[in-house]
């Protein structure tokens, strides 16, 4: 398929961003060189900055993103740190997925950080999504450590026995390679939905730390 054109790339990605009902296109500007987008504007929530980003990543042909968006919460007046830390330890206890007792936060300025150490990067993800939507938080800096108990050859096993599982056919077109808890899954699939399912398959897995994706969509 011939290489999508920059002004091509950013039409599209305009679309996409009107189209997703969480955004606002008025907030956001594109620019797109040589396929890399970069994302300017101001949002009023950290979840609006990342959905901006998500967004980006769906359009095909895009390579990467640079996200400037800046997140103002000039509309939540009165909201301190204390009252952010609060909501965050809720909604950490009220998150089924989320091992709260293991995770510690802190709060400045706005910038909420989540330390710790967990089972799985999946619990790591869990945790920032249960607080990245709070009001009054402007950013969230996931330091939390992912505590792996498992050998490479177990790892691998067990991302390629999920993959099967959850992801179909799709896990006999990816490669999976294991260096500790550090994940490398390459090769192609059809669509966003398929490649996300096969992320999330690895994400899933107990003892991965850190995945470096080079899955493409076909």
């Amino acid at each position: 398929m011939q290489r999508k054109s920059d002004v091509q790339l950013r039409d599209e990605l305009l679309a996409e961003i009107k189209w997703d009902t969480r955004l606002n296109p008025t907030e956001i500007g594109v620019a797109v060189k040589n396929g890399v987008v970069t994302l300017s504007g101001t949002v009023d929530s950290w979840a609006k900055r990342l959905a901006a980003k998500e967004t980006a990543h769906r359009v095909y042909g895009v390579l990467d993103v640079a996200n400037d968006i800046v997140v103002h919460t000039a509309s939540s007046p009165g909201r301190t740190d204390a009252e952010i830390a609060e909501q965050a330890r809720r909604a950490l206890e009220w998150d089924v997925f989320v091992p709260h007792e293991k995770i510690h936060t802190t709060v400045s300025k706005g910038i909420l950080t989540l330390e710790g150490e967990v089972a799985s990067a999946s619990q790591r993800n869990d945790a920032a999504r249960a607080v990245r939507n709070l009001l009054g938080v402007v950013a969230v800096a996931n330091t939390i450590r992912v505590k792996s108990q498992v050998r490479s050859a177990e790892v691998k096993q067990a991302i390629t026995d999920a993959l099967r599982r959850h992801a179909n056919w799709e896990a006999q077109q990816v490669n999976v390679e294991v260096t500790g808890g550090e994940v490398k899954v390459k090769g192609s699939v059809d669509s966003w939905a398929e490649r996300e399912a096969v992320l999330s398959a690895v994400w899933g897995t107990r003892g991965v730390q850190t995945v470096d994706a080079q899955i493409a969509v076909q």
